[in-house]
């Protein structure tokens, strides 16, 4: 699933390559990917228009356009946003946005999950989203009281969109393996301590994540067909079975909330504290 470093690296490689440029026509393969409005209509208000920069916000693309609209995407599961010549025959390709230079933006999506929307206010789809993990106004002290207030496992609250925007599954484990923090401890249990190594571990699984580009797993691409490489220097996330690189203990997965979460048992033992929070 493209998650926070896979989405800014899209963004980042498309916006040279589209901004200024006009959409001509839009063929729609899977008229299921338009959200708020009928096909017909998103087509007619989407055609003419030009787009002027591109933004991203958690894990949601959004192309900024002339008119003041925004064309938003979620990629899902499976997305990804192509340039590369050929894109439009793809069997997986569900959109294509034919450009005024002649070129197209394809959106393939194998499993037919991706999502897009055409909007007057960006705010209707991701004005419910927590703050970004990697802006400079998010501070540890701001990390730590919105994941104290929750009694939910501490993956499960790293993953929720309404608290903090664009982590997944992948950055999650990578983090929580660095802190040395098993992912079914309570959010509100951490001590203070842990709080402060979880953020500096969050932030730093994102940004060498955005370094190399995303990790393609399975079907991410970048726009010009290129794969990240992020997922070499996993150490637990999709590494079940395998060594731990800190231990050698083999790297286990487990369910939470219908998320694979990998782990390693040693290095992120499940210790319980008796009371919550330590102030000091």
């Amino acid at each position: 699933m493209p998650e926070l470093p896979e989405v800014e690296t899209i963004r980042r490689d498309l916006s040279p390559r589209i901004t200024g440029k006009s959409f001509v026509a839009l063929t729609l393969n899977w008229p299921k990917t338009v959200q708020n409005q009928s096909a017909e209509a998103f087509k007619q208000g989407l055609i003419g228009q030009t787009i002027c920069g591109l933004d991203r916000r958690g894990k949601y693309l959004i192309l900024r356009l002339a008119s003041g609209d925004s064309l938003i995407l979620h990629m899902r599961m499976s997305g990804s946003l192509l340039v590369e010549p050929g894109c439009e025959s793809d069997p997986y390709t569900r959109t294509v946005f034919h450009l005024d230079d002649g070129s197209s933006l394809c959106f393939r999506d194998p499993r037919k999950l991706g999502v897009m929307w055409l909007v007057k206010d960006a705010g209707e789809v991701v004005g419910k989203l927590g703050p970004e993990p990697l802006d400079s106004s998010f501070t540890v002290a701001i990390f730590g009281e919105r994941i104290g207030r929750r009694s939910a496992p501490i993956k499960a609250v790293l993953c929720d969109q309404g608290i903090i925007a664009g982590i997944g599954n992948m950055y999650a484990d990578e983090a929580l393996f660095a802190a040395g923090i098993h992912p079914l401890r309570p959010a509100d249990n951490l001590s203070n301590g842990e709080a402060e190594r979880l953020y500096a571990a969050m932030r730093q699984a994102l940004e060498r994540g955005i370094d190399c580009c995303g990790a393609s797993i399975s079907d991410y691409q970048r726009p010009g067909g290129q794969t990240g490489t992020a997922q070499a220097a996993f150490k637990v996330a999709h590494r079940k079975g395998q060594p731990c690189p800190s231990c050698g203990t083999p790297i286990e997965r487990i369910p939470i909330r219908q998320r694979g979460s990998y782990f390693c048992p040693r290095c992120q033992p499940y210790r319980k504290r008796q009371s919550k929070r330590n102030k000091s």
